[in-house]
Order: structure tokens, then sequence, then C-alpha cells
């Protein structure tokens, strides 16, 4: 076995472990996708989601949802260590927990060169496509973190990449 496939392999174990100890096995939840979605290995970090079918440009792809939390609850759940985080704040007051009740949309991975865009329309946030996507490409969204939190690096891989998930 190559190096490279020795890594691969490891990755996949880790990410299937974690999964695992959060208690949920990953998956695209087809009531609030529009395309047909996979989810598997990701090269940019842990699960990604991709097209299982060609994607128009400007079409809603998958709505994400989760558990509503308020302000508070969302800083105490941020703080939990050891455990991914799948928080996308919806408005002033509530945040979306996708590791509670997620559409599959939580897999979605940063890129600074991202092909979907977030529309938050009518307490409901949306990806949309932000071109023609084709059959087997990873699906992903700039999470334009604030410049103000500690800086996350980035790994897209994008020759656009700032180096980093937060805004500059």
């Amino acid at each position: 076995m190559s190096t490279k496939t020795a890594k691969k392999s490891a990755a996949k174990t880790a990410v299937k472990t974690a999964a695992k100890r959060e208690g949920k096995t990953p998956s695209i939840d087809a009531k609030f996708a529009c395309y047909k979605l996979v989810l598997r290995q990701s090269g940019i970090h842990g699960w990604g989601v991709y097209a299982g079918e060609a994607i128009a440009a400007k079409r809603k792809v998958i709505e994400y949802t989760g558990e509503r939390i308020s302000r508070r609850e969302t800083k105490r759940r941020s703080e939990i260590q050891n455990k991914q985080i799948y928080l996308f704040t919806l408005d002033n007051y509530w945040t979306l927990d996708g590791a509670s009740g997620g559409s599959g949309a939580e897999y979605i991975n940063h890129s600074c060169d991202p092909n979907l865009f977030t529309w938050i329309h009518k307490g409901h946030i949306l990806y949309m496509s932000t071109r023609p996507i084709k059959k087997g490409e990873e699906l992903t969204v700039d999470y334009h973190f604030s410049k103000d939190i500690e800086e996350v690096p980035c790994f897209c891989g994008s020759t656009k990449c700032r180096g980093t998930i937060n805004l500059k």
C-alpha cells in the first residue's frame, strides 16, 4: 500500500470514527435537497458533499437545516471541546445547529472560490449554485468567518485561496 493510499485510508477511518462518536451517520436528507447529492471523503476537510448530477447555475441546491438555538446557547455549544461544530447564524438572535436535525448541508466545505452562495430568505438558509456544477464536483461555499474572531486556516486548494476562512 502506498503512503498516499495509507494516509487516505487513515483519514477516512478517522472521519467515520468521529461521526460514530457523535452518534450520527452522515447523510443527505432528500426532503431538503433539490438535486441528487452524495456524501464522501473530501480533500478539503472530513466529509464533503458532491453533486450526484449536473446542477444548473443560479438554482437552489439544498437548504441548511438544524435545531434553532438562541445566541446564548450558540455560545455555549461553540465552546464544547472535541466536537464537530455545525453552527450557522440565521439572524441577530437565532442560529441553526446542523449537528441536530441537519439536512446534510452542514458537510459542505469552505472554499475561497466556491460554487455555491448562501441566501437567507424568510427564515431559511438556502445554498444556491453560482455557476453550472458538474456531476462529481464537490460543493463548496465561502463561510465568511469574521476577521474579528480567531483566524482559521483554509485548506481549499483554490488558486484564489486567502489562506484563512476568515474574511480579510
